[in-house]
């Protein structure tokens, strides 16, 4: 297992477990929960995590070192293509010309599902400007092809809607994305607990990324230990091969060389 590297960007990552930094209590709380969850890469959305852009205000990096963890600025409260852009133009600016990001371009403030068209027009402009795009998507395989063609570096398909800690409803979509995907699939938004993480990785996901599972639990730190815990198992899972399922029962010993 230590030779089962994540590659993302040309960078190889022992954690397949990535975590965002909003809803905590405070930055501590938040230092704490990344710590135990063993994530070496951490996304923050700008438009409510302080990374510099609000001078005098208690900064993020301050308690999450770049040079520990792989900053993924991300998109997350923009509604529009434009938006999304100047978002990650920002970031960029903020971090020395980090050009790793996660867009995500949502559709309407009560379900905050992905606005395909901008989704995809976003995209296009930000890998045409070199940007390193991991894009949060809906589970159409079509979709995720489209993505992929025009250059993002990873799909984010969602388990269910954001913040929602319904698991993963469509695990057949994700499935086909999976089978015709050539860059990391990873199951974004929805996860709830433990084992809906774990079935992500059985199903062949490169990783999950997750935020209110952890920082919403009623002990965030403990849950992002058994976070850290559920990705490592569905991997090896993953890996191991499960047995194939049957309709019937199968005896555990053969039948053959009984004593009469």
């Amino acid at each position: 297992m230590n030779n089962d590297a994540f590659l993302l960007d040309g960078k190889s990552y022992q954690s397949r477990l990535l975590i965002g930094t909003g809803k905590y209590k405070d930055f501590n709380e938040t230092q704490a929960a990344i710590e135990m969850s063993g994530a070496e890469i951490v996304t923050v959305a700008l438009r409510r995590v302080n990374i510099g852009q609000n001078a005098g205000e208690p900064n993020l990096l301050d308690f999450i070192s770049p040079d520990k963890y792989t900053i993924l600025p991300n998109t997350a409260f923009c509604y529009t293509a434009e938006e999304a852009v100047r978002t990650c133009k920002l970031a960029r600016e903020l971090l020395d010309g980090h050009s790793l990001v996660k867009l995500e371009v949502l559709g309407d403030q009560k379900t905050l599902y992905p606005n395909i068209m901008h989704t995809l027009k976003a995209a296009e402009e930000l890998v045409k400007d070199g940007f390193k795009v991991m894009v949060y998507t809906n589970d159409d395989p079509i979709v995720a092809q489209e993505l992929e063609q025009m250059g993002c570096i990873a799909i984010m398909p969602l388990g269910s809607l954001i913040g929602s800690g319904l698991g993963i409803l469509n695990p057949h979509n994700i499935r086909i994305i999976l089978e015709a995907a050539n860059v990391p699939v990873l199951v974004d938004a929805g996860v709830g607990t433990a084992s809906d993480a774990a079935l992500a990785m059985e199903m062949g996901c490169q990783g999950v990324l997750m935020n209110s599972a952890i920082a919403h639990a009623q002990n965030p730190v403990l849950m992002a230990s058994a976070m850290k815990k559920a990705i490592e198992a569905g991997r090896e899972a993953f890996l191991a091969g499960r047995m194939p399922k049957k309709a019937y029962a199968s005896a555990s010993s053969p039948m053959e060389g009984l004593i009469k």
